[in-house]
């Protein structure tokens, strides 16, 4: 199991004030097999890592979407070994773009605590240019699917213009994958099929292209990396 070692470790008190559910959830989740068990420490605390984090909010998306406790621990067991954090934050990201806007208000203090750090005004700026939030009167809108990605890219060592420019590379080609495949699922469905036959499949695909999504990514990006790395 790959974990953020620059983050420190968590208690499950902390981990479930930064995930926003209950202590008893998280115990729930790792007799049921859907959280790696804890790294246990001095005086037998459990540690738990960012990867713990990604995977509550991860099954909190999928929970969103709809799937059950088994149907989740079918999914998370499909996924590719050794997946860090950032790996689990963008098959959440993907997962929830199949969802319907689930863009929620809160306030700074309620943002913080969910993005689990303080963030200063040229954050907030970085935020708001990546579509994570919209600020308002007295509030921010945040899409949760997007708000541990975005907050994990702030530490990224890079522009923030190439971050952006990333961003849209991301969004295009996720559209134009998404039209490919809603052709296909209408071909696949056949005309004069009922609109609960359309759900189904999709439903029942839904996983499964995530998973294909995101395994092939990694591979391909491994590849291009190591080419970059062989012609430099």
């Amino acid at each position: 199991m790959t974990t953020d070692t620059e983050e420190p470790p968590l208690t499950v008190d902390e981990l479930a004030a930064h995930a926003g559910v209950t202590v008893r959830t998280v115990r729930f989740y790792s007799t049921k097999g859907l959280l790696p068990p804890p790294v246990i420490g001095p005086r037998r605390v459990g540690h738990y890592s960012q990867e713990h984090l990604a995977r509550l909010a991860l099954i909190e998306e999928l929970q969103r979407q709809g799937m059950t406790l088994a149907a989740i621990e079918r999914h998370l067991q499909q996924l590719p070994a050794g997946l860090s954090a950032h790996d689990l934050a963008i098959h959440r990201a993907v997962v929830a773009s199949w969802a319907p806007d689930a863009a929620e208000d809160v306030t700074r203090e309620e943002l913080e605590g969910r993005a689990g750090r303080s963030l200063g005004e040229e954050e907030l700026e970085r935020l708001a240019a990546m579509g994570v939030i919209t600020r308002t009167a007295d509030s921010f809108r945040v899409d949760p699917g997007l708000l541990r990605l975005g907050v994990q890219l702030l530490d990224v060592p890079i522009a923030h213009e190439t971050i952006l420019a990333a961003r849209t590379v991301l969004l295009e080609h996720s559209r134009a994958a998404a039209h490919e495949l809603s052709t296909l699922l209408r071909d696949a469905v056949g005309e004069g099929e009922s609109v609960a036959a359309v759900k189904s499949l999709s439903a029942h695909m839904q996983p499964l292209v995530v998973q294909a999504l995101l395994t092939t990514f990694q591979r391909s990006l491994k590849e291009e990396l190591r080419e970059w790395l062989k012609d430099s």
